[in-house]
């Protein structure tokens, strides 16, 4: 009898492990949702990251009244360790996600305390500076006036040139909407003003159809503002796009990594702050050194 048991529940089990198996590979392959959150479980989208232990450097905040947004817009300027608020650095747009602010470098992702350590490791110094782009308008001109790109090269840019920044080539690094934004930015000036432009988990379809809801006016807007089919205008921009493979935005990331030559590549991750910050040191070890040269 022992031994009659003992086979049928070595049949149950390997056929309950075929069943969770072909479970696995559903989920894998995206027939049934969950792939994300299995990985997640399974410790497949690697570790948050932890902003470094060190000390930051000087932060500058204010407001002006933009033109451009139609209304006051908040800004941060985020100074490494050792250097004064009002030193002659070369400058990096940090463009915030959607939901954010120009609040969000240092609260969400600890952005001070990064700036320093990438410094204190023998990457050029160079400041940060944040501004309300709107919580979900694309960091392009809406139907609405709302203009949040003119903001940043007709308002932002010459009030950090006033406080003493080099701002004539700069550096511009955004996540998720501002990843987006940031390559926008990139591929619409060129390398006569963007030195450098890094994406983490930038937000992109490649249909108008796919995007989420109200980050464009319609499909003529999406077409206006698109990055795919666009490698001409970012030449000579040094590029560098990061994204996990749970992303949502993995497939279409991957599908511009193929059109662009850009350092980084598809890690382990999610779209979350914990790959953001991850990858932030990373980001700033690279656009450091391009903007400094």
């Amino acid at each position: 009898m022992t031994r009659l048991l003992s086979r049928r529940a070595f049949l149950l089990t390997g056929a309950a492990a075929g069943l969770a198996g072909a479970g696995v590979g559903l989920v894998e392959t995206r027939v049934v949702p969950g792939r994300t959150r299995l990985h997640d479980v399974l410790g497949l989208t690697g570790e948050d990251g932890v902003a470094p232990d060190v000390e930051p450097g000087p932060v500058e905040s204010g407001s002006f009244e933009s033109a451009a947004r139609r209304t006051k817009v908040g800004w941060t300027v985020i100074y490494p360790h050792g250097q004064r608020p009002d030193a002659p650095l070369p400058v990096v747009l940090m463009l915030h996600g959607r939901g954010g602010d120009h609040t969000s470098a240092i609260g969400d992702l600890g952005a001070d305390r990064y700036l320093t350590a990438a410094v204190q490791a023998g990457t050029p110094p160079f400041a940060l500076a944040a501004v309300d782009g709107g919580t979900d308008n694309y960091w392009h001109r809406r139907a609405s006036g709302d203009d949040p790109q003119r903001m940043l090269t007709a308002e932002f840019l010459p009030l950090l040139k006033k406080r003493g920044l080099r701002t004539e080539r700069f550096g511009v690094l955004g996540w998720s909407m501002g990843g987006y934004g940031a390559l926008l930015l990139a591929a619409d000036l060129g390398a006569t003003r963007v030195a450098a432009a890094g994406a983490m988990s930038p937000a992109l379809w490649r249909k108008a159809s796919q995007a989420a809801a109200g980050a464009y006016d319609g499909p003529d807007d999406f077409q206006r503002h698109r990055v795919f089919g666009r490698a001409g205008d970012f030449k000579d921009v040094a590029l560098r796009i990061d994204c996990g493979r749970d992303d949502p935005f993995a497939g279409a990331v991957r599908e511009l990594r193929d059109e662009l030559t850009a350092d980084g590549g598809l890690q382990a991750g999610a779209h979350t702050g914990g790959y953001w910050r991850r990858m932030l040191g990373d980001q700033f070890a690279f656009l450091g050194a391009k903007i400094a040269d």
